[in-house]
């Protein structure tokens, strides 16, 4: 892919940056920058961008959205980037409109897939057909975000504009569980690849939150609301009331959008909080709504610890707080410590292996200048010589890790290393 002038620019001020700031972390800034517009974006006939996540040639909403999110500050003044970003947000809203209830994308209608003969609606263009409610919200993020930085509005178009529709339809119809048309059974497989009760998933409550049937993971959920991922519903649904409001002339829509957030936000607030013995008031990581509960997080993104980067709460809130201090403990069944490392992990990889997205993630969301050195220390010790992040890995000996080409970790790990150097943190 032939990287635009401002953003190999970029590149180059950041490794200079870092080279005179953080020689440690110098060979890394550069490439992971690049990573994604480099190795996983390639333009089809019809003038779309694909992106895929790096080792796995399919397109997920996610990933995708997450990848190309920290180049759209740069896209005012380059028409080179404009193009690329726009085709994305294009494609992602023909993704939507293919199958909203899918989570990753074949290049065309070509039939392939991840390798398994799941009992569900089947569609060529779909890779992976688990629903996660995240993937729903991620190209309302990207699209906002790309209008907010650039003023572009054409982003908008009529399949848009169908894709908000789909994706409330979704979500209210995922309100009630019972009334969906939705289900997914893989057979020969990990139990966390499939739903159970005949697909359907485990019984729940009606909250106000809509139901997910997968984890950001892909692993399935054991209760089917997901709490980080219902709050990222809450503000990419506020998102898509400003744009029908402001962009698309649709008040009804508008109107839609902000009575279901609100809706998902009173579900959270009143489902979602657990009273723990010695953190006070948290928020639980998914419910039933009958009062079962799983107090954990996982290090993929959206977690509870990165509400305050996709923006549900601030980092000074007092549940934050006091969730993420459990999170960031050993009383997070998914925290561990090594030799050289700590942070969150996941069920989706080995015990005892850290994420970098986790730690970038912790980084992203403090306050604190000693956190924040730790945390690059712990990044700089990690990678295995490669100048690369990975999916997970042993925090005691990092060479042995998962996923050595996951754009994703590269690109979210290039952001905080952007955002320091723009806010003078070494200066």
């Amino acid at each position: 892919m032939n990287v635009p002038k401002v953003l190999k620019e970029r590149a180059a001020k950041l490794e200079a940056y870092y080279q005179s700031h953080y020689e440690a972390l110098a060979p890394l800034a550069a490439r992971c920058f690049l990573n994604t517009m480099e190795t996983t974006v390639k333009e089809l006939a019809d003038g779309t961008h694909f992106v895929i996540t790096g080792d796995i040639p399919a397109m997920w909403l996610r990933d995708s959205a997450a990848q190309v999110r920290p180049y759209v500050k740069y896209a005012k003044d380059d028409a080179d980037l404009q193009k690329i970003l726009e085709s994305i947000i294009v494609k992602q809203a023909q993704l939507v409109c293919v199958d909203p209830y899918a989570n990753a994308f074949n290049e065309s209608a070509n039939g392939a897939g991840a390798g398994y003969e799941d009992e569900t609606r089947q569609n060529d263009h779909v890779w992976e057909r688990k629903y996660e409610v995240d993937s729903l919200c991620a190209p309302l993020y990207l699209g906002y975000c790309y209008w907010k930085e650039t003023g572009i509005d054409k982003i908008f178009t009529a399949e848009y504009h169908e894709m908000i529709r789909k994706i409330v339809h979704v979500f209210t119809t995922e309100q009630d569980h019972r009334n969906s048309p939705y289900t997914f059974r893989r057979y020969h497989c990990v139990k966390t690849d499939t739903l159970p009760c005949k697909g359907k998933g485990r019984p729940v409550n009606v909250t106000g939150m809509t139901w997910s049937g997968f984890r950001p993971s892909d692993d399935s959920c054991c209760f089917g609301y997901l709490v980080p991922s219902n709050m990222m519903a809450v503000k990419a649904l506020g998102y898509a009331e400003e744009i029908c409001r402001d962009c698309l002339g649709d008040e009804a829509l508008a109107g839609q959008c902000r009575e279901l957030a609100e809706e998902i936000r009173d579900g959270i607030e009143t489902y979602a909080v657990v009273e723990h013995p010695g953190y006070g008031r948290i928020y639980a990581y998914e419910t039933d709504g009958y009062g079962n509960h799983i107090l954990m997080d996982d290090a993929n993104s959206p977690s509870l610890l990165a509400m305050p980067y996709l923006g549900y709460c601030d980092k000074e809130d007092a549940l934050y707080r006091n969730t993420r201090k459990f999170l960031l403990s050993a009383d997070n069944p998914y925290y561990y410590e090594g030799k050289l490392a700590k942070g969150m992990g996941s069920p989706h990889t080995p015990a005892g292996y850290v994420w970098h997205i986790g730690i970038v993630m912790q980084a992203l969301t403090s306050d604190s200048r000693e956190e924040i050195l730790e945390c690059l220390d712990m990044l700089a010790k990690t990678h295995a010589g490669t100048n690369y992040m990975h999916e997970s890995f042993n925090p005691s000996a990092p060479e042995e890790f998962t996923r050595s080409w996951f754009a994703w970790a590269n690109t979210l790990f290039a952001e905080l290393l952007d955002r320091l150097m723009a806010e003078g943190f070494f200066e």
